[in-house]
């Protein structure tokens, strides 16, 4: 178990833009669905919240072209992959931008963060104060499936440990980002069938944009919630 810390800070949240969006053959993040870029629907979700909203990205070419397709102010700043300790410059896993993000938020005294991909852009303000909450008297949370599969860029992690986990998995070249969980953590598994799911029918929150077909099919879903 983690000695627990103040736990009156606010969780931020870290949205990790830095894949190659290989699939889906341009910036996922800055891609524009019913007028604004995907991730200006996650920013919009979470400003509710009024914590604080950090975006990973991989380089500061990017977020220059962030900047000039989103609205910056209502994120708190942009953090760039640290890639000091690695030999492999074009490295672009999830794993660096959980390791970058928790190196800066230690510096700020944050003990735990809400962690989210970009290429979730429907997202659902209730589940997401459903994890905030069910996370208060544990070190972490994360989403789980009845086969047992995790949703680990939809979760919260304990800062400082989870920095000197992901570092440690960065040297090991270990980049399943279920390796990033340790079995001293209390982490806390919430159902996605049980328990998200009666408050978020089509599961919005975890539908992943991993190619222009997904469009069409969120599109579907949409039309029917409607």
């Amino acid at each position: 178990m983690i000695k627990k810390k103040d736990t009156k800070i606010r969780i931020p949240f870290i949205i990790l833009i830095g894949g190659k969006s290989a699939r889906f053959g341009t910036d996922k993040g800055i891609f524009e669905y019913l007028g604004k870029p995907f991730i200006m629907h996650q920013i919009d979700v979470l400003n509710r919240f009024r914590n604080p909203i950090f975006i990973v990205s991989h380089s500061k070419e990017q977020i220059q072209n962030y900047i000039s397709k989103i609205d910056y102010r209502k994120i708190t700043a942009f953090i760039v992959d640290d890639r000091t300790m690695k030999h492999d410059k074009e490295i672009r896993t999830p794993l660096l931008g959980m390791y970058s993000a928790f190196k800066e938020l230690i510096k700020l005294g944050y003990v735990k963060a809400f962690l989210l991909s970009c290429d979730m852009p429907f997202i659902q303000y209730k589940i997401i104060d459903l994890l905030l909450k069910k996370c208060k008297t544990h070190d972490c949370c994360i989403p789980r499936w009845e086969n047992n599969y995790l949703e680990p860029l939809f979760a919260i992690y304990p800062v400082k440990e989870g920095y000197h986990k992901a570092k440690i998995n960065l040297i090991k070249k270990d980049y399943k980002l279920k390796s990033m969980l340790d079995d001293s953590w209390d982490i806390n598994y919430i159902s996605i069938e049980k328990k998200i799911q009666p408050i978020d029918k089509n599961l919005l929150s975890f539908i992943n944009i991993n190619d222009l077909n997904d469009i069409k099919k969120i599109k579907a879903i949409l039309r029917k919630n409607n």
